[in-house]
């Protein structure tokens, strides 16, 4: 085997997304989400789910954000109102979904940088897919963001999108 290809086992979901030899270079996918600054009465930060589509694949849940201060980890019973990702990902991930959870996020932009193989970051090969964003807000209302990229043979892509009132500019750069 060249020593510049490795092959890439993982669980069943993440072996939906490998399907061949991955080069031994780290592919990242660098997200950048902003949460726009809202003149309302009451302002609550909203939950935030991030995940991957790929036409004839399982969903992959890359990051949630929600309130992971609350006692008793009591912020879990309000994932379910990001509708999208509640029903095509959310209902079957382990609660708390391990490994991609984050607090909520402040307005302003947020930048997350994701690496094949760790938390929920799927290896990308070649082929057409879809980053969801959704974000749902205690008081305010609901907004799926959907955008498309297409992953070269070099395992590259970027791809943006914009949302109307509850999310701002999301855009991404996958990189080796």
């Amino acid at each position: 085997m060249d020593s510049k290809y490795k092959l890439t086992l993982g669980g069943a979901l993440l072996g939906a997304f490998t399907t061949a030899a991955v080069p031994a270079t780290a592919q990242t996918m660098d997200v950048s989400v902003t949460i726009p600054r809202l003149t309302v009465a009451e302002y609550h930060k909203p939950y935030v789910a991030l995940w991957i589509e790929q036409a004839g694949k399982p969903a992959r849940t890359i990051n949630v954000w929600y309130d992971t201060g609350k006692k008793n980890n009591a912020g879990i019973k309000w994932l379910r109102d990001m509708r999208q990702w509640w029903r095509t990902v959310g209902r079957t991930t382990p609660t708390p979904p391990n490994g991609v959870t984050g607090a909520t996020r402040a307005p302003g932009a947020a930048k997350i940088s994701f690496t094949a193989g760790k938390g929920g970051m799927p290896a990308l090969t070649a082929g057409s897919y879809t980053l969801v964003v959704e974000a749902a807000r205690e008081g305010g209302g609901r907004e799926v963001v959907k955008v498309p990229f297409t992953v070269s043979a070099a395992g590259t892509a970027k791809g943006s999108g914009k949302g109307s009132f509850e999310l701002g500019a999301v855009s991404l750069t996958v990189r080796r």
